[in-house]
């Protein structure tokens, strides 16, 4: 069964644009947002959270887990992580960028995050934090960490297509209006 949505006139959406930190592209490849859905799944299980996103099919949940706690971006896809359980401070951009972002996210909320933007766990606020991880059909993610010898993966984050739908509201979101 499908997780329920919020509707789309009561979301509340978070849009950050980050700057490049050293060998951390972040935003600055596609000038594309990183976006964060406040509640806009209400009351919602893994399992739920996985069967609306297949139903949408803009993304294809892969997994099921916690977040990194060293930062680390990907250069092959645009991640959406739907947040399924807990409450965690997370960082976005690295968290030596001194304009990095640092957000906390409930459970219910969905992270938009476009290739190349660091993130990491900071703090599990109450355990148990698990997300459900997701990538366009035909993406593959990868683990790049900002360091010498990764550049020729991180021009190529400039060739991936941007949505064309929204990955949780479909023909109208969010995504679409960056």
């Amino acid at each position: 069964m499908s997780a329920k949505l919020t509707p789309l006139s009561s979301l509340k959406v978070l849009r950050h644009q980050i700057p490049a930190h050293s060998l951390t592209p972040n935003t600055s490849m596609q000038n594309k947002p990183l976006l964060i859905y406040r509640s806009a799944f209400t009351a919602p299980s893994a399992s739920g959270i996985e069967a609306h996103l297949n139903k949408i099919g803009v993304v294809k949940p892969q997994w099921r887990y916690t977040m990194y706690s060293t930062s680390h971006f990907h250069s092959t896809s645009h991640e959406v992580l739907g947040i399924a359980n807990g409450t965690a401070e997370l960082c976005f951009g690295h968290e030596d960028n001194p304009q990095c972002v640092r957000e906390t996210v409930r459970k219910g909320d969905v992270i938009v995050v476009p290739a190349g933007v660091a993130h990491r766990l900071l703090r599990d606020i109450d355990g148990g934090f698990e997300m459900v991880g997701c990538y366009p059909p035909g993406y593959n993610w990868d683990m790049c960490y900002g360091r010498f010898g990764e550049e020729k993966k991180v021009e190529k984050i400039k060739e991936i297509p941007w949505f064309e739908r929204d990955p949780v509201y479909g023909d109208e979101g969010p995504a679409l209006e960056v």
